[in-house]
């Protein structure tokens, strides 16, 4: 689901670049140009999520 989701927001045709890759490391380096940034925004957001949720839990009730 989340690689569908992935492919309909990317404007860049990701099959067509792979299709005239002229070798295995530019297919792999496009995979991972890809797929890093969404990997890095879903890493930020988990720890975000948790660290203000630690400091919440943390928190003196008044």
């Amino acid at each position: 689901m989340i690689p569908t989701i992935i492919s309909l927001a990317q404007k860049v045709n990701i099959e067509e670049k792979i299709k005239n890759a002229p070798d295995k490391g530019y297919e792999i380096g496009v995979v991972i140009g890809t797929y890093l940034p969404f990997l890095v925004l879903i890493i930020i957001a988990y720890t975000t999520f948790f660290y203000l949720k630690k400091k919440e839990k943390n928190k003196p009730e008044n």
